[in-house]
């Protein structure tokens, strides 16, 4: 998603963490009412950034209950008011794009000058929706001079939005606006391995909102089972694995409440003979969001690159790869972060060895950088597997992390089906200059997202979202705000005229 971006002299030089580490809802901050709390622990240094409440079921529902309080009030602001203190907090994003980077960039791993796009990311999104705050249209139905018919929109209620750990003050600020716009309250669970970003975005939102209609409880599985499963929770919304996904459904179908999901991806980069080698091998480079570890849903982590190019792709991607070198992530400098945690690093290394013993052909990276300076963070080098078939692991399991798989295909169709044979339908990225190729291949492929000869961007307005095991619902437009309503029909019989 392409939205302006300040200066790097935005970024401070010092990292400022947020004040307050509890649960804040109803306006207010709240200690856990289990007592608990649990280091958050930086990834690019394993050390820790201080304790962070490890809440539970209590304190989600203590929250819901302000939250559905709240929501009495918010739906009957204006419209047009609603969208003015959207855009009001959108500004005060922007002004705070630095410090908001920093933070994430300290919690979750990822280089601190892309974290500083993420920022104003969330803040376009919240100019976004408040500009369709008049959208939010019903329709009438014409039967006969003596009746009225209609239909309006409603918010629906209180949403629960669970985020994770690859981009999370964008998709806690972000991720809020098109219910806030539709008249909703909300309750987020930032994530357990970064929630500072989204405890900071309370502290900056004080005020600006009324009392209980923006809320943040930091914790685990009990607070996520709790916003799927309560009954005051109109609708939840999960940014996630699939496994969660599945989790999140069985829980809100007790209550029959809507989900909406965004989930995995073993996402496909297809490539023809006759597109160019460099631009195919920058596209694979920048289909895998190496600067993010490719932690990254979307990312293009299959690259299926035709025979007659196979070779000349791998050359160039030897060489273009080298820009991604692992650092420490609060640096401006840095253009590759760590991984997230511990336990996800020995998974990715654990799918690197399967790739090996499994006889792929290690083309980059595969372990971990030599420079001291990282000993004590979670990195690992862009990694890149070449000779790839469809029974090895790393070609059919998402691995959300920096590994690529490079295919070599001569049938167009045996090429197609193995595109398609993978669970998971998010994205996917066509490169060729033929038009009727590209068409036919994008109609052809499972996928809720196709680039063709572009790869990774997200366009404000434009649906994102999956097929398959890969989601439920699509974002980051107009159908995302139409979501977080509900349609009422109304129907009136008119009096006849007096004789």
């Amino acid at each position: 998603m392409t939205t302006a971006v300040p200066p790097q002299s935005a970024i401070p030089q010092k990292l400022t963490l947020p004040e307050h580490r509890d649960a804040y809802y109803g306006g207010q901050w709240h200690e856990p009412k289990n007592g608990r709390y649990a280091d958050s622990i930086s990834p690019g240094t394993g050390e820790s950034l201080g304790k962070v409440a490890d809440c539970g079921a209590e304190d989600a529902q203590a929250a819901i209950a302000a939250a559905a309080i709240a929501f009495k009030e918010w739906r009957r602001v204006l419209p047009l008011e609603r969208a003015k203190i959207l855009k009001r907090i959108a500004q005060v994003l922007r002004d705070n794009a630095g410090e908001l980077a920093m933070i994430d960039a300290a919690d979750c791993g990822n280089p601190v000058r892309e974290m500083v796009s993420d920022a104003m990311i969330a803040a376009a999104q919240l100019d976004f929706f408040a500009g369709l705050v008049t959208e939010m249209k019903g329709a009438s139905i014409p039967m006969g001079p003596d009746v009225v018919n209609f239909s309006v929109r409603e918010p629906m209620g209180v949403v629960g939005r669970i985020i994770p750990f690859n981009h999370p003050f964008m998709f806690c600020a972000g991720k809020s606006a098109a219910p806030l716009a539709a008249g909703n309250t909300v309750v987020v669970k930032p994530p357990e391995q970064s929630p500072l970003s989204s405890l900071r975005l309370a502290e900056l939102c004080d005020g600006l909102l009324p009392p209980g209609v923006f809320n943040v409880v930091p914790g685990g599985k009990e607070v996520g089972q709790m916003l799927a499963s309560h009954p005051q929770i109109a609708k939840v919304a999960l940014i996630g694995s699939v496994p969660t996904g599945r989790a999140v459904m069985r829980a809100a179908s007790e209550t029959v409440k809507p989900v909406m999901l965004e989930l995995g991806g073993k996402n496909a980069l297809i490539a023809y003979a006759d597109a160019d080698p460099d631009d195919v091998a920058a596209g694979v480079i920048g289909g895998m969001n190496f600067t993010w570890c490719g932690q990254s849903c979307g990312s293009t982590s299959r690259a299926f690159i035709h025979e007659k190019i196979h070779d000349a792709v791998i050359e160039r991607v030897k060489a273009k790869i080298a820009h991604f070198k692992p650092g420490i992530p609060t640096d401006p400098a840095t253009t590759m972060g760590a991984i997230i945690s511990k336990t996800q690093f020995d998974r990715v290394m654990s799918y690197i060895e399967s790739a090996k013993s499994e006889g792929a052909t290690l083309v980059n990276g595969g372990k971990s950088p030599s420079d001291p300076n990282l000993a004590k963070g979670f990195y690992i080098e862009p990694t890149v597997f070449a000779g790839m078939t469809s029974k090895m692991r790393i070609a059919r399991e998402e691995i959300f992390g920096p590994v690529l798989a490079i295919f070599k295909w001569k049938d167009e169709a045996d090429m197609l089906a193995e595109v398609n044979a993978v669970e998971y339908g998010l994205t996917c990225s066509i490169w060729t200059n033929d038009l009727n190729t590209a068409h036919r291949m994008a109609m052809n492929v499972e996928a809720g997202y196709v680039w063709i000869n572009e790869v990774a961007r997200h366009f404000l307005g434009a649906p994102f979202g999956g097929f398959k095991q890969s989601g439920i619902g699509r974002e980051e437009c107009f159908e995302e705000l139409m979501s977080f309503t509900q349609e009422k029909n109304i129907h009136i019989r008119l009096k006849p005229a007096a004789k």
